[in-house]
């Protein structure tokens, strides 16, 4: 490590007049206790200059500096971290700078730079991270890094050498800018130079950017500069942070219907596809006995669903857009989405049907300009109505949909022959997930609860329960039922357990359980005190909603839920003798565009003073109406799960009568 004799406050000077930065930038940064007072690091500047060559090939180099605020802000910049996938990309960190509170200077031996593999969870393509330790630092001292990159971020098949950085579409170039981060940033600039004779489409989403256009001879240069970004605060649930933070995005594609018809293209032509008497034979097997075009298509999916394991390693050439061959995913019975789905796919067409691949942003948004915001590969194929529809075979393995609808609400392109523009998949109702708990129980003299429930789901909430069979061991089963139901009625026992089998997609899963509970209610000398089981929102684990935070009155960005849902609720509670009614919940309702909820309770007679079989009857609907919500959902989506929630803790109160 050398030591260069040049003050900070020198360098910043250098940098702010070179990029013609106002003089009070100057002073935010010296002001950072008093304007960034829960920041640990302040980005000072973060300043990227890109060079698109003809071929779409980009030069890329950052430039950063960093101001340490904390002892926290020190340690997390204590490493620098680059990460990049050596098939398709170049890291080369530049330089690295220390400057230290007392104006001297200490620039890092790049040679200490180390490249290791990225940690890496059921996706092994031989993703790596250019690594370089700062070491200890203090708060108000700064780092400076530079860095160079070239290439793009999915893999796909290319030849040696620079040809592998050159993007998938090969003469097109696409970015996108996150203008936002964890940090404070007093200046962010992105400048690129591309060639004149291609045609840029950009967009700034989620804020105001200065920019600048500057003709040169075969070349445009486009300035983009936003200053004073400020860290979003999180909400729970909020949607992605690229759904509403500052970012820009530019291409010189098109529009989405070129994308589209290349995505076909590349694809067709490397023999994705292609059948073999093997796969052929298979698809017979599978479809013996099927009944009709759904039941055909639902084995097929089914098939690519469970019997492809989930498992990303490096298969050579063929990831990215080019989907790989159907005949190697057969063999060896693994892959990732684009796997499964281009499985499917072939699966599909040796049955006659005609099928393509389409792309899709599994968790965020996709916005208009082309370009590649995509992360998961799925599938669509024509049916007799002459429509294309949705499979998913990633996501709904142990699933009765054959599209899943935790991606309702999502953007997608399929890849056709003719073209398509970007698509977003519909809204499913909540009536197509219900979760269902219809009880019938009788409530003894001595405050025990007897009874039996039977819970049944369908859609996304039918897939959550499922999961508590698929995902554990046969033996584990009944325990899981049980510890459930402890949950909220400790002292429980379980004489009898049913379902029927998890691995049976031809009906919703459904459970009868059998029970008595000591001592569940409460018991006076002149008053009989209980809530009925069904009410205390059992099984929440797979009602996700109900452990949301619901502190907020109002929301700021977007939220979202896993799915759309309808929660139906019913419990007869035959009750002892003599008793009258003494205290009974009024009925809670609220509705709204996010969810409506209504609970209220019945009774056979106010007085239960014969033999006669007396009961009180719970009633009990919530709706919640989307994936993805907007601000103005919350009020609703808010209040259905706080009513719901109240009316799990209202108790009935029973008025002994003494008996002649």
């Amino acid at each position: 490590m050398q030591s260069i004799k040049l003050s900070c406050i020198a360098f910043l000077s250098i940098w702010f007049s070179d990029l013609h930065a106002q003089p009070n930038n100057m002073l935010q940064c010296v002001r950072y206790k008093i304007d960034y007072p829960d920041a640990d690091l302040l980005i000072v500047f973060d300043s990227t200059m890109t060079n698109v060559k003809e071929s779409g090939l980009s030069y890329v180099n950052r430039h950063i500096l960093y101001k340490i605020l904390t002892p926290k802000g020190a340690m997390n910049l204590s490493v620098i971290k680059y990460d990049y996938d050596p098939q398709t990309a170049y890291v080369e960190i530049l330089t690295a700078v220390i400057y230290h509170k007392n104006g001297e200077a200490e620039e890092l031996n790049i040679k200490n730079v180390k490249d290791y593999p990225a940690p890496a969870h059921m996706i092994f393509w031989g993703a790596r991270q250019k690594m370089l330790e700062i070491g200890r630092l203090e708060p108000e001292e700064h780092v400076e890094i530079s860095v160079f990159r070239k290439g793009f971020t999915y893999a796909l098949l290319q030849p040696d050498d620079d040809e592998r950085y050159i993007p998938p579409m090969r003469g097109h170039f696409y970015d996108i800018v996150e203008f936002w981060n964890e940090a404070p940033v007093i200046e962010k600039v992105y400048n690129i130079y591309i060639p004149d004779s291609k045609t840029v489409r950009y967009q700034f989403y989620n804020g105001l950017v200065d920019t600048a256009i500057i003709h040169k001879p075969g070349i445009i240069q486009y300035i983009f500069t936003m200053r004073n970004i400020m860290p979003l605060k999180k909400e729970p649930q909020m949607v992605a942070f690229s759904d509403v933070a500052p970012k820009l995005l530019i291409s010189t594609s098109p529009d989405w219907k070129c994308k589209s018809k290349w995505f076909y293209s590349v694809n067709e032509n490397y023999g994705s596809f292609e059948s073999t008497p093997e796969i052929k034979k298979k698809v017979e097997q599978i479809l013996q006995g099927a009944k009709d075009q759904t039941d055909t298509i639902s084995r097929l999916t089914h098939w690519a669903a469970d019997e492809i394991r989930y498992s990303g390693i490096s298969m050579g050439k063929g990831e990215g857009y080019t989907l790989h061959k159907g005949e190697m995913t057969f063999t060896d019975r693994c892959g990732v989405c684009k796997d499964k789905a281009g499985m499917l796919i072939t699966l599909l067409r040796a049955a006659g049907f005609k099928s393509y691949p389409a792309m899709t942003m599994a968790g965020s948004r996709i916005d208009d300009i082309p370009a590649d915001q995509f992360n998961h590969c799925v599938v669509i194929v024509k049916l007799s109505d002459g429509q294309y529809h949705l499979l998913d075979p990633t996501w709904v393995p142990f699933v009765r949909e054959l599209w899943s609808s935790a991606e309702q609400q999502q953007n997608y392109l399929m890849g056709l022959p003719e073209g398509a523009d970007l698509m977003i998949t519909p809204l499913s109702p909540p009536e197509n997930h219900y979760f269902r708990i219809t009880g019938s129980s009788e409530l003894l003299s001595d405050g025990t609860l007897k009874g039996q429930l039977v819970v049944t789901a369908e859609g996304q909430s039918d897939a959550m329960l499922r999961r508590m069979f698929v995902r554990n061991y046969k033996a584990e089963w009944n325990n899981l039922i049980q510890s459930e139901l402890i949950k909220s009625a400790p002292k429980i026992s379980l004489s009898s357990i049913k379902f029927n089998n998890p691995y049976d997609y031809s009906s919703p899963l459904s459970i009868s359980i059998e029970y008595q509970i000591p001592e569940y209610a409460v018991i006076t000398d002149e008053e009989i005190i209980f809530i009925p089981l069904a009410a205390l929102n059992l099984f929440s684990k797979y009602t996700p909603h109900i452990g949301f935070d619901t502190k907020a009155e109002k929301k700021e960005f977007p939220f979202k839920d896993r799915c759309s849902r309808l929660v139906e609720i019913e419990e007869t509670v035959k009750l002892p003798y003599p008793a009258e009614i003494a205290f009974l919940p009024d009925t809670l309702k609220s509705n709204g565009s996010g969810a409506d909820f209504e609970g209220w309770y019945s009774c056979s007679n106010q007085s239960f003073d014969t033999a006669q079989d007396k009961y009180i009857k719970l009633h009990e609907r919530a709706a919640y109406k989307k994936r993805v919500y907007e601000p103005d959902d919350w009020p609703s989506y808010r209040e259905a799960i706080l009513l719901q929630n109240r009316f799990a803790k209202e108790y009935i109160i029973l008025k002994k009568i003494p008996k002649n």
